[in-house]
């Protein structure tokens, strides 16, 4: 009997939380990570995110995805 092999998702397909870059709009500020679209098994604690004026990015410490107040 051969071992089983698992194939590995391609980056960004079926990857949990892949995304490391979010555009916020000012109607979803506050802006906070994880988001409601990533993943809860593998996620961390809410983080809070100080975006305030159009242009303004900032790091989520946990995961590192930026995120980019774009309006």
């Amino acid at each position: 009997m051969e071992p089983a092999t698992i194939e590995q998702p391609r980056k960004g397909e079926g990857t949990p939380n892949a995304v490391r870059h979010m555009d916020v709009h000012a109607n979803e500020l506050p802006a906070y990570c994880p988001t409601a679209q990533m993943s809860l098994w593998n996620a961390h604690p809410r983080v809070y995110l100080p975006l305030e004026r159009m242009g303004d990015e900032a790091r989520c410490m946990y995961c590192g995805t930026l995120f980019r107040l774009v309006d």
